[in-house]
């Protein structure tokens, strides 16, 4: 390299180390804020725009109208008791769930030849694409008694069509579906447990119900956190497992708020109406959300 090739190159590679220190962290991001903001940002700000107005979701004719789709929510039967139905839906959910899941994690967690290749038959549905998973349920759920869940069990049951069992149903299958997936967190909790903290309490005499009380369970105190804000949280706003397979049937029986939601949208037409049902869904998770982390964030400080 020549000298004049050398004070040329210097030059460069300073400037490029000058830009590599100088250069403030958030540069580095800006591609990706552009893209969130266009692609999350703004229709989330939009959709709060619309819930003020009567667009139709069609062309540019809309006006501002208050709070008028709001008072329609609160006087929308069907809307309200969708509301209950996604309510009870969530409690099952969360519930059962992670009783389940916990369940499973304890079961997997014990030293069992296959308890590799059960942890992978657990989890599989969770990889599952919920509309495929409601399928299946479909063909279990048929109510031919010959054939499905009431071939198997000798009953005569439309879990879909009864207007008091489709719930359950959906429930059902949303439990099964996801419990795999709590069973992964409870068991990563499992695994950070000191295995000398149960030979102590043993040796203290403790039982196994006794080692699991006052030993596992206030140790897993997290990982019930993160369980039970993210089963809420999609029970909350079910709406895959529900549209494909009752499609909020038999009647309203099985309607959430996703899914009046959607067809407000795109059945009816009502697009600011069926914003302003979205910004509350929107509010109302972010509220149980934040009061679920608030009381379990101090559960685990007295664990």
């Amino acid at each position: 390299m020549t000298p004049l090739t050398a004070s040329r190159a210097r030059p460069a590679r300073a400037s490029r180390r000058r830009f590599s220190v100088t250069s403030p962290p958030w540069l580095f991001a800006a591609p990706a804020l552009v893209v969130y903001a266009v692609v999350v940002l703004y229709p989330a700000v939009s959709g709060v725009v619309y819930a003020f107005t009567d667009w139709s979701g069609i062309g540019e004719d809309m006006s501002f109208v208050g709070l008028a789709q709001f008072r329609t929510l609160l006087g929308d039967e069907q809307a309200m008791g969708s509301i209950g139905n996604t309510l009870l839906l969530t409690v099952t959910i969360v519930v059962v769930q992670n009783a389940v899941g916990l369940l499973l994690a304890l079961g997997v967690h014990a030293r069992l030849k296959s308890r590799a290749l059960l942890r992978v038959v657990f989890f599989a549905p969770v990889v599952v694409s919920p509309v495929m998973v409601a399928f299946l349920w479909k063909y279990i759920y048929n109510p031919d008694p010959s054939s499905g869940l009431n071939g198997l069990l000798g009953l005569r049951v439309d879990w879909l069509g009864e207007p008091s069992v489709a719930l359950w149903s959906i429930a059902g299958m949303v439990v099964w579906q996801y419990a795999g997936y709590s069973m992964v967190i409870f068991l990563a909790g499992l695994e950070g447990v000191a295995p000398e903290l149960h030979e102590a309490a043993m040796i203290d005499g403790a039982g196994t119900w006794q080692r699991f009380r006052y030993v596992t369970w206030p140790l897993l105190a997290p990982a019930v956190t993160i369980n039970v804000m993210l089963s809420t949280i999609g029970g909350l706003k079910l709406f895959d497992q529900v549209f494909a397979a009752t499609n909020g049937g038999p009647g309203y029986a099985t309607e959430t708020l996703s899914t009046v939601l959607y067809k407000q949208a795109f059945v009816f037409g009502k697009y600011g109406y069926s914003t302003a049902i979205a910004l509350v869904l929107a509010l109302f998770v972010a509220a149980v959300s934040l009061v679920q982390v608030y009381y379990f964030r101090n559960r685990e400080v007295a664990a």
